[in-house]
């Protein structure tokens, strides 16, 4: 019995298995265990192109054109904006037949990009749910410099 014990304790109530997957499964708060910070977290991939570095993000269902910014400051490159859930303010007793595993919210994601970029060297894109954003010439100059150890 102890071994369901624990299991409660995190949950701070009885065991529940339907009402477990439902809130695992259901929408994210603030303050959620599961996720960075929000309920939306986008996956990102970064590759090099040449001198070039070009940062993808997924953002399915978002009107990039009003929900997201994206941003060159003090040698951060910075992607914020929101996924809005579209079925908000809808009959609340829907709220417990529904199972949800897509995430709403705020998110940010941040990348440090070297001095020497400058907001001309940005470039972003979005097509089929994917934001494109292309960094000029971080690659280059950066070639890896071996340091001799002296004892």
């Amino acid at each position: 019995m102890s071994t369901l014990t624990l299991w409660q304790r995190p949950f701070n109530r009885p065991f529940d298995t339907d009402r477990w997957v439902r809130d695992f499964f259901g929408p994210a708060t603030a303050s959620d265990w599961r996720t960075p910070s929000s309920g939306f977290y986008p996956a990102a991939e970064i590759t090099k192109d040449g001198d070039d570095a070009v940062i993808r993000l997924e953002l399915p269902g978002i009107d990039v054109d009003k929900d997201v910014t994206v941003e060159l400051d003090a040698g951060r490159l910075v992607v914020h904006g929101e996924r809005r859930d579209e079925y908000a303010g809808t009959d609340p007793a829907d709220a417990d037949r529904t199972l949800r595993e897509v995430r709403y919210g705020s998110f940010r994601r941040s990348f440090g990009v070297p001095a020497h970029v400058t907001g001309d060297a940005v470039t972003a894109s979005y097509d089929a749910g994917v934001l494109s954003v292309r960094v000029a010439g971080v690659y280059a100059g950066s070639e890896p410099r071996r340091i001799a150890i002296t004892k």
